[in-house]
């Protein structure tokens, strides 16, 4: 079996030692684990929001695309720009949009560039002109471990990437999944902790997860009746876990669309309960606040304190405050600049109230319906 995932045109996704690729299954169970489980549900299961063939007419998940180190860079516009990296993106006119060309939902674009190994992610993406228009959108050099700025996001809510965090058909094939796995929850913190970037919530409950929040399934639960393809996703859980990565339905594993998928076999994840699950302090593994780099288990404490969500969260400078994220107008660009005009707010490095209230939680919410049953 092989040791680590494939990676993709050539690229690496991203170091061996980046905290996406992570091994936590020796991590302590952080001390808030049980109320972050209950906020999500422990009695709610999990599902994989990705499979085969179509649904409403769009593929089944996150689509990717791998574009040659020869593809042109195309102007991209953003309804977000000053949390976005500018332009130009390699983007084909016919890169693949997660739900299909006519789907009015998250609209994610992800293109990797072979040769450079840049990553270009965007959100609430449409053709335009000669090039693209989209929320937001943000590019990754997948060989190294940069982060975003500090309370910014990105094509994702957490400000993370999103490539990293897919379950791949390649991966499985290949015998392994060796990273952490993308997921959603509907009601998240008004916090992020590293490695994540950026909140998305009005939420100030403790119990609620933060953004970026790692979770693994616990190790005595026992996977041995389901597939082999299952089992490979399921070790993946109890080995690199998964990270809170935006607002949507709980339990929601994100992966790629592929036509070898079985939908009736991966239907069978949805045997295991939320309660099987645990959230994991991941402290130790922290070199610096603004690397993904990760520190080795080997070389980690074995017994931590409970870092603070919302701590971590206000410490973002005023100039790039925690402002809503750039996600708001999940159904396109159209509106989605006035009413981010009525919910800005300031958060400065002392703390400060957040004047969106409910409105953000509200416009953050996943519109799109469960992709199969």
């Amino acid at each position: 079996m092989r040791s680590e995932s494939p990676g993709l045109g050539g690229c690496p996704i991203f170091p061996a030692d980046n905290i996406w690729n992570a091994d936590i299954s020796s991590l302590p169970v952080d001390a808030r684990s049980t109320s972050y489980i209950a906020s999500i549900g422990g009695s709610g299961h999990l599902h994989p929001d990705f499979g085969a063939g179509l649904y409403n007419g769009g593929p089944i998940g996150i689509p990717y695309i791998v574009a040659p180190a020869t593809q042109l860079g195309v102007p991209v516009s953003f309804d977000y720009a000053d949390e976005s990296d500018p332009g130009p993106y390699p983007v084909p006119s016919n890169a693949p949009v997660e739900g299909g060309a006519q789907s009015s939902g998250d609209r994610h674009v992800l293109v990797v560039q072979s040769g450079t190994c840049k990553l270009y992610e965007m959100f609430a993406s449409y053709p335009q002109g000669a090039g693209w228009h989209a929320g937001s959108g943000a590019m990754w050099n997948l060989r190294s471990n940069a982060l975003r700025p500090r309370g910014w996001t990105s094509a994702d809510a957490a400000g993370l990437p999103i490539l990293p965090g897919l379950v791949r058909y390649d991966e499985v094939a290949a015998g392994v999944i060796a990273h952490a796995i993308r997921f959603t929850v509907s009601r998240t913190q008004r916090a992020y902790i590293w490695p994540a970037r950026h909140q998305a919530s009005s939420v100030t409950d403790p119990s609620a997860p933060p953004m970026g929040l790692r979770l693994r399934l616990k190790a005595n639960v026992d996977i041995s009746r389901f597939s082999s393809t299952n089992r490979i996703i399921l070790t993946a859980l109890k080995r690199y876990g998964m990270i809170v990565a935006d607002n949507g339905s709980n339990w929601y594993l994100s992966g790629a669309p592929d036509d070898r998928w079985s939908n009736d076999d991966l239907h069978a994840l949805g045997a295991i309960p939320g309660a099987d699950f645990e959230a994991v302090n991941t402290t130790a593994l922290q070199i610096n606040p603004d690397s993904a780099q990760a520190r080795s288990q080997s070389a980690a404490p074995t017994a931590l304190s409970t870092a603070s969500p919302t701590a971590l969260a206000n410490e973002t400078p005023t100039a790039t405050a925690l402002t809503p994220t750039a996600h708001a107008s999940a159904g396109g660009p159209t509106g989605g600049a006035a009413s981010w005009a009525l919910i800005m707010a300031v958060i400065g490095l002392g703390g400060g109230a957040l004047a969106a209230g409910g409105w953000l939680l509200a416009m953050r919410r996943r519109r799109r319906a469960s992709s199969f049953r």
